[in-house]
């Protein structure tokens, strides 16, 4: 009877490693075919585009001769979109992250705002270009300016912002607010000394992503009617814009009757890219510095 318990237990075990095996193999497999094409839209991208992306064409207004387009506006645009994103999305994304995690009693209300934020997340973009066209450009009369793509693009990223910021509080040890209670602090100087400083490289990982994919939509303000004319510099939030994901759409579409409209999208593509890597390159060094002091 041992014995054959024994060779019961050698086939399931060979059985185990066979299906480890594959599943290794599997998942193995899957990330050398991600790798492998973005490798491939990698280089078609900068092949195509590197050549074309000088001083001018940065530096440069739009245009409707390829030879002379250029990209500064659509560059102050993101610049202008992402300062009322960032506020926007902290303030409101980190104040309910502060409140549902440390102040909210659990119970049925408390579970409902949490599973429709959770759900809130995986929303088609352009659903949210809906509802800002509806409420910010119509029902307010900001029409295209960049408040009402800030705006709109806040709430498409400011699920992220919460879910991201409640993991980060609720990585926080425990004994360390049981600490300063017990150094007579109250509550809300212990989340503000104790809790928010700890939790912050978690919070600025979330922030980060969200800018990042807010950069790179181009549905909701598709939606909302953004153009890609030649309109003059934003200086301010309440001026018509245009951001780089839109010029890249645009000069996408044009590319059927102009060839060269194509180089041109992909030397925004690259432009774009190396925005967003000194982004993420920069949040990286914030959260170590924070991370080395907490």
């Amino acid at each position: 009877m041992k014995y054959m318990d024994a060779i019961q237990v050698q086939k399931r075990m060979r059985t185990r490693l066979i299906k480890n095996g594959v599943a290794k193999s599997l998942f193995f497999l899957s990330t050398i075919f991600g790798l492998f094409v973005l490798a491939i839209l990698l280089y078609r991208v900068l092949a195509q585009g590197i050549g074309w992306v000088n001083l001018d064409f940065i530096t440069g207004k739009l245009s409707t001769q390829p030879e002379r387009a250029g990209i500064m506006g659509a560059i102050l645009g993101t610049f202008w979109l992402m300062v009322v994103v960032g506020p926007v999305t902290m303030f409101l994304g980190v104040g309910t992250a502060i409140y549902l995690e440390l102040y909210a009693k659990k119970g049925r209300l408390s579970s409902f705002i949490q599973t429709n934020i959770s759900n809130l997340a995986g929303v088609p973009s352009i659903v949210y270009g809906i509802l800002g066209m509806t409420i910010f450009v119509r029902a307010l009369g900001f029409g295209n300016i960049i408040l009402a793509g800030g705006l709109t693009m806040s709430l498409l990223v400011l699920p992220i912002v919460i879910v991201s910021s409640q993991e980060a509080l609720r990585a926080i040890p425990q004994h360390l607010s049981e600490a300063s209670y017990g150094m007579g602090a109250t509550k809300w100087q212990t989340i503000k000394n104790i809790v928010l400083p700890a939790a912050l490289p978690g919070i600025l990982t979330g922030a980060i992503l969200s800018l990042s994919r807010a950069i790179g939509e181009t549905a909701p303000l598709v939606v909302i009617g953004i153009p890609a004319l030649l309109i003059p510099f934003p200086e301010g939030i309440f001026d018509n814009f245009t951001v780089l994901p839109m010029q890249i759409y645009y000069w996408t579409l044009d590319s059927t009757l102009t060839a060269e409209y194509a180089n041109l999208a992909a030397a925004t593509i690259v432009v774009l890219l190396l925005i967003l890597l000194i982004l993420n390159a920069a949040a990286i060094i914030i959260r170590s510095k924070f991370q080395k002091r907490y």
